[in-house]
């Protein structure tokens, strides 16, 4: 157990998106360590609103937990909050995801990862807020080849408007911190994935095509790696972003599995899994798609003590046990 585990229940936490993927876990993890949680979400349709709303009603049975459903545009609604539940720490994980998507709503980013992300860094400053956590992305590292990616890299290259907002996000954060003094943390996630994750990412768009007998669509003709990087692995590295003592005012760190998968390699699990073959559309790269990722991450073993311990041939059958229950296609397991 570290050391600051014990202090989680003297906090108040502020975690916005809580009702989407990461944003559930986190919350669900803080919650079960003894804080209280107010959780803000927009439940928008990016993706199934219903999913969202069943992770929210999982959250409401902790007597710690508050759901507000709001948006971050809404600057007198987050004062609102603020003034109502004075959160001393926030992980902000509310975002409009996607690279595809962006290429086609622009301006859904521009008002989620612009607007309401300096909204929330103004609010955060006005309130003395101890620490602001943030997601950031692995997709900021477009343009570049040289793997594993590292924070040491220049990173001026972004090839989606979407990785463009995760950057905009760590320079915004960046001014408020040389300019106000609040302490900021931008994580950059490397492809997240477990129970509960997205409809919108590759494992769940696969395991969906493939038990209905339809084709997945393997871009860049399956030559696509990804450093995916297990849920839970990702909350211990987020908890401990927000706990632990003598951060620098301002840093930006990778959390990944620190391992390159071949998207074939993956495809050949869930054929195991799912005991079905996956008949395979292959196509090209898709624009602002990063041929592969892999973190470096040596600064989040040192700073934050994070090690991750769960490669996909362990956290790929947990997702599928997961989504066969969620979908009511096996008996839901005894735990």
């Amino acid at each position: 157990m570290s050391s600051w585990t014990s202090q989680i229940k003297d906090y108040t936490f502020l975690v916005t998106g809580s009702a989407g993927f990461i944003g559930y876990h986190l919350s669900r993890a803080l919650l079960a360590a003894g804080a209280q949680v107010v959780g803000l979400d927009n439940f928008n349709d990016y993706y199934s609103p219903a999913l969202k709303r069943d992770r929210d009603r999982q959250l409401r049975d902790f007597p710690g937990f508050t759901s507000i459903e709001g948006d971050l545009v809404d600057l007198a609604g987050l004062e609102s909050l603020f003034a109502a539940h004075q959160p001393q720490k926030i992980c902000n994980l509310a975002a409009q995801a996607g690279v595809r998507y962006s290429l086609v709503n622009p301006f859904s980013y521009q008002k989620a990862n612009l607007e309401g992300f300096l909204n929330l860094l103004e609010v955060a400053k006005r309130s003395g807020v101890e620490r602001f956590v943030y997601a950031s992305s692995s997709s900021i590292y477009g343009g570049l080849t040289e793997l594993p990616f590292s924070e040491e890299q220049r990173v001026d290259t972004p090839i989606s408007l979407y990785a463009a907002t995760k950057r905009a996000n760590e320079l915004m954060a960046h001014s408020y911190t040389h300019l106000f003094g609040l302490p900021t943390v931008g994580l950059r996630y490397f492809t997240v994935y477990g129970p509960w994750g997205r409809p919108d990412m590759a494992l769940w768009l696969f395991t969906a095509a493939m038990l209905q007998g339809k084709p997945i669509k393997v871009f860049n003709y399956g030559r696509m790696q990804r450093d995916f990087s297990y849920i839970d692995d990702i909350i211990q590295g987020t908890m401990a972003a927000l706990m632990v003592p003598d951060l620098a005012p301002y840093e930006i760190i990778n959390l990944g599995n620190h391992r390159s998968e071949e998207l074939t390699q993956v495809i050949a699990l869930l054929e195991q899994e799912l005991g079905v073959g996956a008949q395979k559309e292959m196509l090209p790269i898709q624009p602002g798609d990063v041929p592969a990722t892999f973190a470096d991450i040596r600064r989040a073993q040192e700073k934050l003590g994070f090690q991750p311990t769960t490669p996909i041939a362990t956290g790929i059958p947990r997702f599928i046990q997961w989504y066969k229950e969620y979908h009511g296609l096996t008996p839901a397991s005894a735990t």
